[in-house]
């Protein structure tokens, strides 16, 4: 993902576009849209890659009701009808599927807007269009459940009402969302593969050529499937972590817990793998100490069973070594607050099947500063391995280990791949700027209110004010 666009959508009002990268580190005052921007980002990749209605009241986001969504600007402003919000992503070439006609394998940048508006309470894409090499597509569902759907190329564009096809009949409704791939696969079948069943189509032009071209299908496939075949259809593909996680306990029942955004699951996570999958513990494990030891917050992790029994209580343990001696284990409760807080993360992280993208809120909660910047080059080097992160944070030791790796090159992430994005409050709305870092790891293009956020965060913390 590469860039966002919201318009409308909570404290943001105007129309505005931030840009993203590899990491991308969300900074500025409380209650300036912070969450409220990765709730979107989630919102939108379930819609854009998973083609599914978005639920923006899924931990660790309740953002409420379309009411509490939609800008309100109070007064005779009043409350925005419809919010609009964007994507722009592009596909390295080795992951757009074969089509038909080679010649348009390539690597491409595609475009996403989603405008919602109000089903019942809650917020849903009444538009949705897709738009990528001149080639578009859109779904448009009104307020009494037609669904039309558009698309054009450089040839021309043409329009469906979806009530009409016959496999459509009785099936368009606003608790799911249309296929767009299939639409047009069965578009294709009816046009040019069964041409007897051309009845059953009433395709409208709009502008150009009377009908499209099997070419002109192609193309418009292309752009759907690419997006289908990039993304794994699964939840695991994505991380979103709350701000606070779960509380330490000193034994833990084995029971099966589904994963969440606090991370109660985690102890459970590692014991599985230390009974079922003894390579892939020892391989997590040790990562798991790289960094404890880096981050000086421990040097060794272990799971340790009360009992033979598999389905019986186990502790999660770590050992601080000492000078001479290694030091006695504990359980995670009788140590720091801080390592409880921090190890769903660094595992979510670490794991050999960690998911591609990762919203994170605060990862650096009740850490000491070396820790928080140790998990600053822990983002550094992981974001350099293919994966894409959005953090939250309010740590300047975070932002100021990612900008000395990138001056030190100690990862594979370059200063390009890092965007900060600044949450400035103006009245009743905020703008976010997008900043960036030169090859020496120097801020550039901040905004005044940037500067002095941190010089006063500075001096208070040097007891000047």
């Amino acid at each position: 993902m590469d860039s966002i666009t919201l318009e409308n959508y909570r404290c943001f009002r105007e129309k505005q576009t931030a840009r993203l990268a590899p990491l991308t580190l969300l900074v500025g005052e409380n209650s300036t849209g912070k969450t409220s921007f990765l709730a979107l980002i989630r919102a939108l990749r379930d819609i854009a890659f998973e083609n599914r209605l978005p639920n923006f009241k899924k931990e660790p986001y309740d953002l409420g009701s379309f009411d509490e969504i939609a800008h309100y600007r109070g007064g005779r402003g009043g409350r925005a009808e419809t919010f609009n919000a964007g994507l722009e992503f592009r596909f390295p070439e080795r992951s757009i599927p074969a089509s038909r006609n080679r010649s348009h394998r390539k690597s491409s940048t595609f475009n996403y807007e989603v405008t919602f508006g109000r089903e019942a309470t809650a917020p849903f894409p009444i538009v949705r269009k897709l738009e990528s090499e001149a080639s578009w597509i859109r779904e448009e569902v009104n307020s009494d459940r037609d669904c039309f759907l558009s698309f054009g190329t450089g040839n021309g564009s043409w329009r469906i009402d979806l009530r009409e096809m016959k496999a459509f009949r009785g099936s368009v409704n606003l608790s799911r969302l249309v296929h767009l791939d299939y639409v047009l696969s069965l578009l294709r079948y009816r046009m040019f593969d069964r041409k007897e069943e051309n009845s059953n189509i009433i395709l409208e032009k709009i502008n150009g050529s009377e009908n499209p071209s099997e070419e002109d299908i192609e193309k418009l496939l292309r752009i759907t499937m690419s997006i289908s075949s990039y993304f794994p259809h699964e939840d695991e593909n994505l991380y979103a972590s709350a701000p606070v996680r779960s509380k330490p306990l000193r034994n833990y029942d084995p029971a099966r817990i589904e994963s969440d955004s606090e991370g109660t699951y985690i102890p459970m996570y590692l014991a599985g793998l230390y009974n079922r999958n003894l390579e892939e513990w020892t391989e997590l494990k040790g990562a798991l100490e790289k960094f404890g030891k880096e981050a000086g917050l421990f040097d060794e992790i272990n799971v340790r069973l009360l009992s033979k029994k598999e389905s019986d209580p186990f502790q999660v343990q770590i050992r601080k070594y000492g000078t001479k001696a290694k030091g006695p284990s504990h359980s995670l409760i009788d140590v720091g607050y801080g390592v409880s807080q921090v190890l769903p993360v660094i595992t979510e992280v670490l794991r050999k099947d960690a998911p591609k993208n990762f919203l994170l809120q605060q990862p650096e909660v009740h850490l000491h500063p070396s820790a928080q910047a140790a998990l600053g080059s822990l983002f550094c080097e992981m974001a350099g391995r293919g994966r894409q992160f959005f953090v939250e944070t309010h740590s300047d030791h975070v932002l100021d280990r990612i900008r000395m790796d990138i001056r030190d090159g100690r990862t594979d992430l370059t200063h390009e791949d890092v965007s900060i994005l600044y949450f400035e409050r103006g009245n009743l709305d905020v703008t976010i700027h997008s900043i960036e870092l030169d090859e020496n790891g120097n801020i550039i293009g901040a905004p005044d209110g940037y500067r002095k956020f941190f010089m006063e965060e500075t001096r208070r913390s040097l007891g000047l004010q």
